[in-house]
């Protein structure tokens, strides 16, 4: 219920979707109440370029990318890997038979690198199908098969895990499938942005990792190249960043997290 409840929720409130039909309904609402209709569709326009035009994507963003620090090989021992999906298209990889990516390709580089890095370490990649009518053989999972070979890596290198179709999911299937044992370093590997509410549900489920961020969208501080190159990559961003901070609260209130905004 979780996951059908929060796919429908970000489908209708989702910036772009939501104001969108904020300014249509402003305009259909002019016809007969001209004043009110056409400040209603202002307002949805005034946002949309706020929102997509300005820094408000990088504010958004920059705190949840700094939270954990790019990790630093110590020399310690690396039992495992835990690499989370997204930026997979199992669609038209499944269609057209060969791996079809959209976003978030740098969990992928880490994963190749952290395999070679780490020869004894086990790695698990997590993702299932985030679609509310999933389809047998469309996972994220499954478009990861059909990448390793790409990347050099064994098939029977990596565990799949594809039956998660959220973060909490993640956590918890993953933590079923290897069974990590008390003492054991685990490395996470998911954008930056995502990682803390990632490692609030890796905790939470009783998995403790160690983080490992890629996929950065910021430099690192707000300056000029903190004003996206367009009004949809703009909105794009910052629907990424706000989706994190409503998920943050969400999570921990439904006992998912074990933090509010988790901390190294």
């Amino acid at each position: 219920m979780f996951f059908v409840v929060s796919k429908l929720f970000w489908s209708v409130f989702a910036p772009s979707t939501f104001l969108a039909v904020l300014v249509l309904a402003g305009l259909l609402l002019a016809l007969r109440w001209r004043r009110a209709g056409l400040s209603l569709a202002g307002a949805g326009v005034a946002a949309l370029l706020l929102f997509g035009l300005s820094p408000l994507w990088a504010a958004l963003l920059l705190p949840l990318e700094n939270r954990f620090p790019v990790f630093q090989d110590d020399g310690g021992r690396v039992d495992g890997v835990v690499v989370l999906g997204g930026g997979q298209n199992p669609d038209i990889s499944a269609l057209r038979d060969q791996p079809a990516f959209s976003d978030t390709a740098e969990r992928m580089m880490a994963l190749a690198y952290l395999a070679r890095r780490y020869p004894d370490a086990r790695v698990v990649f997590s993702g299932g199908s985030s679609a509310l009518e999933a389809q047998a053989g469309f996972t994220e999972a499954a478009t990861v098969r059909r990448t390793l070979p790409w990347l050099g890596v064994p098939v029977d290198r990596v565990l799949l895990e594809d039956r998660s179709r959220n973060t909490w999911e993640n956590a918890v299937f993953t933590r079923d499938l290897v069974q990590p044992r008390p003492g054991e370093r685990w490395l996470l590997v998911t954008s930056a942005y995502h990682m803390p509410r990632a490692v609030g549900c890796f905790r939470a489920a009783g998995f403790p990792v160690t983080a490992f961020p890629v996929d950065f969208r910021t430099t690192g501080t707000i300056g000029t190249s903190s004003v996206a190159g367009s009004l949809a990559e703009g909105l794009r961003q910052f629907e990424i960043g706000l989706r994190e901070w409503i998920g943050l609260p969400v999570y921990y209130a439904t006992g998912r997290s074990s933090a509010l905004f988790p901390a190294p």
